[in-house]
Parts: C-alpha cells; structure tokens; sequence
C-alpha cells in the first residue's frame, strides 16, 4: 500500500529524518513509534505533502507522490489526521464531516450515516457546534471527517493525546474494526507505545529521524532491552 524509501526531510540546517524507509501494507496497522524529537510527526507531514522532502521517494500502491501537495492526496485515496484535534469550531459537527467527503463532490446520504454509526456520541450532536465537543469527541469528529474521504490509507498522528484510556481504547478497537471489516491500512504514529502496540501489526521505532527497529508488534512489544531504550514502558 504505503512505500517509503530512503525519505530525508528537515527545517532550515536541522535534518529530522534521515533516509527513513518502511511500508505499510494493506489492510494492517503499521505504527511509527519514538520519543518526542523522533521524526515521527515529519515523517507523516512529508508522507501526506504537508512538508517537503530532501530527498528520496513515497509510493501509494503503484503512484509515485514525490512532489505532490497535501491537496492532491483525498483523490488518491489518503487521509491525514494531524495531532491537535482540528475542528472547525463555528462549523456544526455535521458540517465538519461534510467537508471531509466534498473530495469527492456531493455528500451521499450513506456516507455520513456509515461514519455517525461509526461514533455513536457524535450522532446526537450532529447540529452542535464542533467547538462544544469534548476533547474525545473531537477526535472522533476528526477521525469522522478524514473517513468521510473513503480513504484507503489513514495517516494518525497521536490519537491518544491528552485522552482519558477509556477512550483511546474505544478508538483504537474502532481502527481495528475497520482494518478487519473494510481492509483499512493505516500508518499510526504514537508515543503511547504500549497502547500503540497492542493494535498494530507492524512496528517501526525512530530516534533522531534513524529507523532503529523494523519488526512485528508482538516483537517489539517482547523485546525488554528496545522497550526500555527507546519506548518508555
């Protein structure tokens, strides 16, 4: 599904990844785990076209996406949801996923029903304004709303953030519903590594912008020397 190879990127003399390569297959959870300062942040900005890179490539399926911009990227079946929980406050929670789906012209009925069935708690607050949700409730709206694209990679950055584990647990059994149901890849890049791994297929650790481990998650999960050295737990 998701190529990446030897992708370097940076911000004016600091490089923050250093020819980083990984896939993420199709129909699997690959999370990108490290320490803040990892690269993991960049490495999905540059995936998605929200940052460029320095050098080296990025494949979704057969199409290269070297040098396209952020925009391009809900045609070509990715969503990205960065970390922060963006909403459009003014915006109803209905409108908010309305927006997620106009990639692809008119909003079908079916649409917006399959992502409310999705996220029950969002259903009775469809007409409230997006900025009266809580924090959880923001983050399924965003979830929501990139799915509203149909896509077929979903980029994840730091779901869990600042979320009571009632709820990541809630979102993160979501995700694997859809890997099983509907064959959703998704790239999930977490410092809540123990979480992070107890859904993914796959892991990839960084530290300072380097791939230091590349390996099944219930590997990484296993590997006490990696854990403490690199994923805090």
């Amino acid at each position: 599904m998701l190529t990446v190879e030897a992708l370097s990127a940076g911000y004016g003399p600091i490089t923050a990844l250093h020819e980083v390569s990984l896939t993420a297959p199709e129909g699997r959870i690959t999370a990108v785990l490290g320490a803040n300062g990892a690269g993991k942040t960049t490495l999905l900005r540059t995936v998605s076209g929200l940052h460029p890179a320095r050098s080296g490539s990025v494949r979704l399926s057969d199409r290269t996406l070297d040098g396209l911009g952020a925009d391009k990227m809900p045609g070509l079946g990715m969503s990205h949801v960065p970390e922060g929980r963006g909403v459009i406050t003014e915006l109803t929670v209905e409108e908010n996923l309305r927006l997620g789906g106009l990639v692809h012209g008119r909003v079908g009925k079916g649409d917006l029903q399959r992502v409310l069935d999705l996220f029950p708690p969002l259903v009775e607050r469809r007409a409230k304004p997006a900025g009266t949700l809580s924090g959880g409730e923001r983050q399924m709206l965003v979830i929501g709303r990139a799915l509203m694209a149909r896509p077929r990679l979903l980029l994840l950055d730091e779901p869990s953030l600042g979320l009571a584990p009632r709820i990541v647990a809630q979102i993160f059994a979501l995700l694997r519903d859809l890997v099983a149901e509907e064959g959703l890849s998704v790239l999930l890049v977490e410092q809540n590594a123990r979480s992070a791994l107890s859904v993914a297929d796959h892991g990839v650790v960084l530290n300072l912008g380097r791939v230091v481990a590349d390996r099944p998650a219930d590997d990484l999960a296993a590997d006490d020397q990696l854990r403490h050295a690199y994923l805090g737990f």
